[in-house]
């Protein structure tokens, strides 16, 4: 999009770009609208006792008490009882400063970020399969190249409007769309046919669809017979998945199961995309990786046209989980525990090895344990609301509740930032430079176009100073039994504010890794229109698709897992006899801290909803309209109800992005997955009533 600056307001225009071809959903184009909006903060927040109001306070004040009561902190309690948690939005330099700056400045292992209750199943399922995580492994036009399009768990048509032009080129070209989702959403409509499973039974329809693949001849003997390893097992999993047995457990018909094994395995080009249906789960990374199987299995990855992708879910999905602030990895999509990557990130720091911690916890373990006797004392959070996206949200909310100190960087007062000791206004889109990742891996720009309001800094120059003032004034490196090394006062030149310095560091750290972009820089980006990762040289190629002739792993072939299913962490009962699941609506996004603001998507979809199917409804004795509660284990939601007959009759639903007495996640079960750390978002057990 192209963004000019018009007297005193910036405005949203389109250009033409290969991804979204000047295409915006309204939450782009209202994206402006926030950045001199009454309630942006434009100076820090502090509060001076618990219980007591935040107040204004100066800069000086506020990072002083920041790092007063992490000094305190840590005093006590050691090095790891200072967490930081990120979010999936902030550009690739911030993402990667903040994973630096809890691992160098902090020494605590205790960092991790909302993106694991995005995409860490596909991720997870993506590297044991591929030994790589790129959303898509080829370029978003690929799509529209397509003779059969498998979409699980997504439904692009509310979540990225601008993704269905490519989808309308594959329909031109005589292309079939199937959707498989719970619901009939906005995309599902759109499509050739619609596989409506109950919630959690995704792996089980997978696992059918290779079934019959295998059953009528379907499987591409040569390709997996050089370019894979592990089929034989797999076979002998999905033999047990009779199409019949299937749709006993999942509802979706044998006419169905066996015409979508047909569409995706007698045609040239087959794409299958996954998301958050499919990967919110407590086996979400089995799940996935029931899909990976099927596409291995007909020869789909590294072919023009086909394969296997994921759709991401943050503006940064990518590109925020490849450079450090995940609990179990440094810059580059290193594993922390890998002892040749810690070297090298630790060179490229400038300190010892062994001062580099080793791995935290994912987000809602790390959540759950603050203010315990063994977990964090102090937490501080950039660019992500807990408060209502985290999954059993009263309890996070409790655990924040009770902590030393809670410090939140952000530009607008969160539900998250109301909790906080200390509020740290900063810089939105339009006020910072940055690169970000899309979906293909092609790393993008994105330029300031003004700056900050005054009283405002960037989310670079916030944990700059307070690297520095960590740093001044503490003893040389120290240890007790109970304290980590204190950072010497030199320690504070290793955190630039400067984003493009941020970013040649950058480059060097992930020199060599999995995400190499050794080869990137700000300028080669804006010359090409982005530059996909891998990328190791300057002058080189950079890697549009994946897997043309190899896997990056140790003996080139990807790897088939046999995978089965299993029933969802809590199943109905008499108590709790309804499916509940949640998403996303066109108008809203995430947790709703900005596009709750903007006028124009505040009147497109002004409160939460309960989604009821009318034949449910009517044994609740519910109407359009009606207050009904959402009850689990858990807690309850309250929101009207709208009646629809596009969900399963034994299914409820509820959009997320709202807080209070309609925060979905005040019902949703924090059940995780042993491989990724991802919730159970997609399902758990409720009951349904008229309030």
């Amino acid at each position: 999009m192209v963004l000019r600056e018009g007297g005193p307001r910036i405005e949203v225009a389109p250009r033409p770009f290969p991804t979204n071809r000047g295409g915006l959903c309204q939450k782009g184009w209202t994206a402006a609208d926030l950045l001199d909006h009454p309630d942006r903060l434009t100076s820090p927040l502090l509060r001076d006792r618990p219980g007591a109001p935040l107040r204004r306070a100066t800069w000086d004040e506020a990072l002083d008490r920041v790092v007063a009561a992490i000094r305190a902190v840590q005093d006590r309690h050691g090095p790891d009882a200072v967490a930081v948690f990120g979010g999936g939005g902030l550009t690739n330099e911030k993402a990667y400063a903040l994973g630096k700056f809890a691992r160098v400045a902090l020494r605590t292992r205790h960092i991790d970020y909302n993106g694991r209750w995005c995409m860490s199943s596909a991720a997870a399922a993506g590297l044991r399969a591929f030994g790589v995580d790129r959303g898509l492994p080829f370029p978003l036009a690929d799509l529209g190249r397509a003779d059969t399009l498998l979409l699980v768990g997504a439904n692009p048509a509310e979540t990225m409007p601008p993704l269905l032009r490519h989808l309308a080129d594959q329909r031109a070209r005589g292309g079939r769309l199937i959707v498989v989702d719970p619901r009939l959403t906005a995309t599902a409509r759109q499509a050739d046919r619609h596989l409506q499973p109950l919630p959690g039974t995704d792996l089980a329809v997978a696992n059918a669809l290779l079934h019959i693949a295998l059953t009528e001849g379907w499987l591409d003997r040569t390709y997996v017979a050089d370019r894979t390893s592990g089929f034989d097992e797999v076979r002998r999993t999905v033999a047990g998945y009779w199409p019949a047995e299937v749709e006993r457990l999942s509802g979706v018909p044998v006419a169905d199961l066996e015409a979508t094994a047909r569409a995706l395995a007698t045609v040239d080009r087959a794409i299958i995309l996954t998301a958050r249906g499919a990967e919110q789960h407590a086996k979400g990374v089995d799940t996935v990786t029931a899909f990976i199987n099927l596409a291995l299995a007909l020869g789909l990855p590294g072919r023009p046209g086909s394969g296997y992708g994921c759709l991401t879910g943050q503006g940064n999905g990518q590109g925020g989980r490849e450079h450090g602030q995940k609990a179990d990895q440094l810059p580059g999509y290193r594993r922390i525990d890998d002892p040749a990557a810690r070297e090298h990130v630790a060179r490229v720091w400038g300190i010892p090895v062994s001062d580099l911690p080793g791995p935290g916890v994912p987000a809602y373990a790390l959540l759950d344990s603050l203010g315990t006797a063994t977990g964090p004392r102090a937490l501080l959070v950039f660019g992500s609301n807990p408060v209502v996206s985290a999954p059993r949200a009263a309890r996070v909310e409790s655990r924040l509740r009770d902590l030393d100190l809670l410090v939140v960087a952000d530009f607008l007062r969160s539900e998250t930032a109301e909790l906080a000791d200390v509020v740290l206004p900063v810089a939105q889109w339009a006020e910072e430079d940055g690169t970000m990742t899309n979906l293909e891996g092609r790393v993008l720009r994105r330029r300031a176009l003004r700056e900050p309001p005054p009283g405002v800094h960037t989310d670079l120059e916030v944990l700059a100073a307070l690297a520095a003032r960590l740093a001044g004034g503490a003893p040389s490196y120290r240890r007790t039994h109970n304290r980590g090394p204190r950072p010497t006062p030199e320690a504070a030149e290793r955190f630039p504010a400067d984003p493009q310095v941020v970013f040649e560091e950058l480059r060097r750290a992930s020199a060599g890794g999995p995400a190499d972009y050794a080869g990137v820089t700000w300028e080669r980006v804006e010359r090409d229109e982005g530059v996909f990762w891998p990328c190791p040289d300057p002058e080189g190629p950079d890697t549009p698709r994946l897997f043309t002739e190899s896997f990056p792993t140790p003996d080139g072939r990807a790897r088939f897992h046999p995978v089965t299913h299993r029933p969802a962490a809590e199943e109905v009962c008499a108590d709790y006899p309804l499916h509940f699941t949640t998403g996303r609506v066109l108008a809203q996004y995430q947790s709703g801290t900005q596009t709750r603001r903007i006028d124009a998507l505040r009147r497109a979809a002004p409160e939460g909803f309960v989604e009821l199917h009318p034949d449910l409804a009517d044994r609740l004795g519910v109407a359009e309209g009606d207050a009904v509660r959402v009850v689990s284990r858990r807690g309850e939601l309250r929101a009207p109800a709208r009646l629809s007959p596009a969900i399963r009759p034994d299914t409820v639903f509820a959009p997320f992005h709202w807080p209070g007495a309609a925060r979905a996640n005040s019902v949703t079960n924090d059940a995780v997955d042993p491989v990724s750390g991802m919730p159970e978002f997609k399902i758990c057990a409720v009951r349904v009533e008229k309030a």
